[in-house]
């Protein structure tokens, strides 16, 4: 076991480790969520500006 894990299990501090679990992967959500939602608006740029490429071609305001 990690020394530092098992230094919060000797005194008894389980609610605590419990919440900075708990804590860490809810972060590591957001981080990961929030670059989806950045890729997801890049990649919807993207199809926009190549549907104004093709109004574009076809002379369409």
């Amino acid at each position: 076991m990690d020394p530092l894990t098992q230094s919060v299990v000797e005194r008894g501090d389980l609610a605590h480790l419990a919440l900075f679990m708990w804590a860490t992967a809810s972060s590591g959500l957001l981080v990961w969520t929030m670059r989806e939602l950045a890729r997801s608006n890049r990649r919807f740029s993207d199809f926009v500006s190549a549907i104004a490429k093709i109004n574009s071609l076809f002379g369409q305001d």
